[in-house]
């Protein structure tokens, strides 16, 4: 590989990064393409956790009211009743959003279109979670009474589809969080804007609204032993064999996004089909 970048990438959120690639003639792999037979993101996986962990952690933190939430606990107390968490999307972040939001005490509600996994799910957290097939009609039915959001939705290599309106945040009580992890691939909220580690937040129609790219950037040190676990492997072997090492390896080549001036990976080409 004469010239080569392994991050990563996230191009379907980005033209702007995808035409610089484009036009350097770079060879490309993005860690977040990379896909197992079984359909499984390895060099995602660790970071998806991650993030899913920590959006509960934040989340409780910008629902107190010097953040300008509404001021609740997630776990409520006795006598007074715990916090609803709606998580849009059952894949790895979102399981790892409901592990944490069970674990406080909070209420938890998931919502997918793949009854398969709500099915995976409904083994795993029993009657813990509120596990919903998601709709217009599911959403809507949950909004009003959420105080936490999380944004939870992958279609791998694509834009994140937008679930929640402008005028379905707009029925969100005053002080809700919406925190988008789906930001990275464009986010699944229509009123959520990128934000940064700096400056994490900012408050529309009366939510507050968090969309942190790389959310894992927040605790680097769990990070990045997670991440060298999970791709030492595939590094040894683009060291060791060069081009040949997507060439034998199907899961690495689907890794391969842009190579030799050329648009590779199938679904951010339909994401940018003139390129």
């Amino acid at each position: 590989m004469h010239s080569g970048s392994v991050t990563y990438l996230h191009l379907a959120a980005d033209r702007r990064l995808t035409e610089a690639l484009l036009q350097s003639g770079i060879t490309a792999i993005a860690y977040e393409t990379v896909e197992l037979d079984n359909g499984q993101l390895p060099l995602l996986s660790p970071m998806s956790r991650i993030a899913g962990r920590l959006a509960v952690q934040m989340g409780a933190h910008y629902l107190e009211k010097q953040q300008g939430g509404r001021g609740v606990l997630l776990g409520g107390v006795p006598g007074v009743k715990a916090g609803q968490v709606t998580i849009l999307g059952g894949g790895i972040v979102g399981t790892e959003a409901a592990k944490m939001a069970v674990g406080l005490g909070a209420t938890v509600s998931i919502l997918d279109i793949n009854v398969d996994r709500l099915n995976q799910l409904e083994e795993l957290f029993g009657s813990r979670v509120d596990l919903r097939y998601s709709s217009r009609s599911q959403i809507d039915d949950l909004l009003p009474r959420t105080d936490l959001l999380i944004g939870a939705v992958l279609v791998p290599g694509k834009r994140a589809p937008i679930l929640v309106s402008r005028a379905q945040v707009e029925t969100l009580p005053k002080g809700a969080v919406i925190l988008d992890v789906a930001i990275d691939q464009g986010g699944c909220v229509e009123t959520l804007k990128v934000t940064s580690h700096s400056q994490p937040s900012y408050v529309e129609a009366g939510i507050v609204h968090v969309g942190i790219p790389n959310m894992p950037g927040a605790t680097p040190w769990t990070a990045t032993q997670a991440l060298n676990n999970s791709t030492l492997p595939y590094v040894l072997q683009l060291a060791n064999q060069g081009e040949k090492a997507w060439v034998n390896n199907l899961p690495l080549a689907k890794g391969v996004n842009t190579q030799a001036c050329q648009l590779i990976q199938p679904a951010v080409k339909t994401v940018f089909p003139d390129l």
